[in-house]
């Protein structure tokens, strides 16, 4: 502890204020011998101005002068952020209790009688000063570790974000194999991707769903969508790349993937739980299929049974399919797919996604424009 009044004492620099030249002399002999750095100042507005110049570590402040007295000056320091961090020790001939109360009630940091005891002068200016130092080093260590946590967690950030394109490159990817399979080639997880986001946004402006969606529910269902038939890889190829029309024992294999797909989601979940993105995907692949009068596979949900998110894709997928070219059909303009999906508002539909796809239909006909598959180029 001697060691750093030592290193206190070698960098201070401290103001002597008393209008008594006698009396500044005398402290600032004594601050000097003592290993400080003392300057002078024979009163209050002086004291003041020197102030604002900066470098000053502590102001001996005598309570008694003419032209504004110390607590005034005390006051004025205290309510001018450039002096207030500055440790005042008053002084004064009033040996009375009340003015000493005063002093401190008003910010001071020590009190001393005058005629000043040297001993007591040295060791509260040296530990008033040890205090302040320590203060310093406090605020510099935690602004250090304030600094150092906000590298950390822009790091930690950094290196999630990174994880998460990879993770969703790779499901992407694992999405497009389960598509390449089927006879929907081409931009569709892309656009039934931005399909899905757009509803959600158009859907999270409704006084009816903007406390269920936010932007992790939006990027989630964006995210997920591709998933939606990721249960095709499990049905034969006989049956997924026919090219007539399926049998109905057929159409009972055919209408499993969303089973499938589902339960394949499902064992990720048990090894990885509490995973919104893996949550989401369940729903969507398992009741894509669902429809909002009943009428859908494979449990035959009505209504708001269907999940949401599902409720949004059933939309965008059909959309997809209704303006995209297949095999046994040409490509339906947007304004014939946009009739039939009005039509089965409320078949088909949830009429709440409709009216967002009708708010959304600039989006849908710029969406459908930007991802091109390669047979329409």
């Amino acid at each position: 502890m001697k060691q750093e009044s030592n290193i206190t004492a070698i960098r201070s620099k401290l103001l002597v204020v008393d209008d008594n030249e006698m009396n500044r002399d005398l402290l600032s002999r004594r601050l000097r011998n003592y290993g400080y750095d003392a300057e002078m100042a024979s009163g209050g507005a002086e004291a003041l101005e020197r102030l604002a110049n900066g470098g000053f570590d502590l102001v001996l402040l005598d309570v008694m002068m003419p032209d504004m007295n110390g607590y005034q000056v005390l006051e004025e320091m205290q309510s001018n952020h450039i002096f207030s961090d500055i440790p005042v020790v008053m002084v004064s001939a009033l040996d009375e209790v009340e003015s000493a109360v005063r002093c401190i009630e008003l910010g001071a940091e020590d009190y001393l009688h005058k005629p000043i005891n040297a001993v007591l002068l040295k060791t509260k200016v040296a530990a008033i000063l040890e205090k302040k130092y320590l203060r310093k080093r406090e605020k510099e260590m935690h602004l250090e570790i304030e600094q150092h946590n906000l590298y950390l967690e822009q790091r930690v950030q950094e290196q999630v974000r990174d994880i998460s394109i990879a993770q969703m490159s790779a499901i992407f990817a694992l999405s497009k194999l389960a598509e390449s399979r089927d006879n929907e080639t081409g931009a569709h997880l892309e656009r039934v991707r931005e399909f899905c986001k757009i509803l959600c946004v158009k859907l999270r402006n409704t006084q009816k769903y903007e406390a269920v969606i936010d932007d992790r529910y939006i990027e989630n269902t964006g995210a997920a969508s591709p998933l939606h038939d990721i249960g095709k890889v499990g049905i034969p190829d006989h049956i997924l790349l026919k090219q007539g029309k399926l049998t109905d024992e057929e159409w009972v294999i055919m209408r499993t993937h969303p089973v499938i797909g589902a339960e394949t989601l499902r064992a990720v979940d048990r090894k990885h739980p509490g995973n919104t993105f893996i949550s989401t995907g369940i729903a969507i692949a398992e009741s894509h299929h669902e429809k909002w009068d009943g009428s859908g596979y494979p449990y035959g949900l009505k209504g708001e049974q269907i999940p949401l998110e599902a409720r949004i894709m059933a939309l965008s997928d059909v959309y997809d399919a209704l303006t995209s070219k297949r095999c046994y059909k040409e490509a339906f303009s947007h304004e014939k797919s946009r009739e039939i999906i009005l039509s089965s508002k409320n078949a088909h539909f949830d009429p709440d996604v409709v009216d967002a796809f009708v708010d959304a239909e600039t989006e849908f006909i710029a969406i459908r424009e930007t991802y091109v598959d390669a047979d329409d180029e």
